[in-house]
């Protein structure tokens, strides 16, 4: 099917609420270039989570794809027809792939971590802390577990407590559940993932102890966050947001496309492409 007068026959989309700051209509597109996809859009559409029914509704057979961001991670789960292992565990979809009428959910921020800290030399930690207790934060327990047996998670609300030791369970890794409170303490983990909102970590740029390990910041813009700048004067080593975003965004093109990808090649070009962008010389 053809959008008439627009020569897309294939469409795709970032969801969220809020989105228009979101990063991905950039990367996607710059895929779809390199890649020679024509014919392929790539847009963000602001869709709070009690719009998200209505929105799904209303697609029709051109669409392929979709990438979702807070609050729609949980919220998209009871409308999808089947979802990966890795949905399961981490009980949150970042992608759904829209084929024959049904969709089916996955998640790429779990092997987009993973790929992130494999290219800092992050293979073996002895243990994580996590800052932030939602949907983010249960794909940060799985890539943990790749890395570590223990993780400690420092949640801002104790009703998050259940999900996320069911996620560890799921994942075989001995998790400790903390207050916000206590979430300076977290800081002197070897590895730390810091997955909360823009602003709710900045405090705790002034409680770093005088050696740190490896930060991964899974926020991109404004960089640096006020945390990442001080793990960097520190010494540390700060994995940035948009390496995530980055390695998520090259699976998901992958998911949604079905295009023949050489991974590292187009993750470098998704980067710059980013980087432009966002931090311009």
């Amino acid at each position: 099917m053809t959008a008439a007068g627009t020569g897309v026959t294939r469409r795709a989309a970032v969801l969220g609420s809020p989105v228009a700051h979101s990063l991905s209509p950039v990367l996607h597109r710059a895929a779809y270039r390199a890649l020679g996809l024509a014919g392929w859009s790539y847009d963000a559409h602001d869709v709070p989570a009690a719009d998200l029914p209505r929105f799904l509704q209303g697609l029709d057979d051109s669409w392929a794809g979709l990438s979702l961001t807070m609050p729609l991670k949980a919220a998209v789960l009871p409308l999808l027809d089947s979802v990966t292992p890795v949905v399961e565990t981490v009980g949150a979809a970042n992608t759904v792939l829209l084929a024959g009428g049904r969709r089916s959910g996955d998640n790429t921020d779990v092997p987009g971590m993973v790929t992130a800290l494999a290219e800092r030399g992050v293979r073996r930690v002895g243990s994580v802390s996590v800052l932030g207790g939602g949907a983010t934060a249960r794909a940060a327990l799985a890539a943990a577990a790749s890395v570590s047996d223990r993780a400690s998670v420092y949640s801002r609300t104790d009703q998050r407590a259940a999900a996320l030791h069911a996620t560890a369970d799921l994942l075989g890794l001995a998790l400790d559940v903390r207050p916000w409170d206590d979430a300076a303490e977290g800081l002197m983990a070897p590895l730390v993932v810091n997955t909360t909102p823009l602003g709710a970590a900045d405090v705790l740029a002034r409680s770093l102890p005088s050696t740190v390990g490896t930060l991964f910041e899974v926020l991109y813009d404004p960089w640096p966050t006020p945390l990442a700048a001080a793990w960097a004067q520190r010494g540390g080593e700060v994995v940035d947001g948009l390496d995530l975003l980055v390695h998520q965004a090259v699976l998901q093109v992958g998911l949604m496309t079905g295009a023949s990808i050489e991974m590292a090649g187009l993750a470098a070009l998704l980067r710059a492409a980013g980087v432009r962008t966002l931090r311009p010389a």
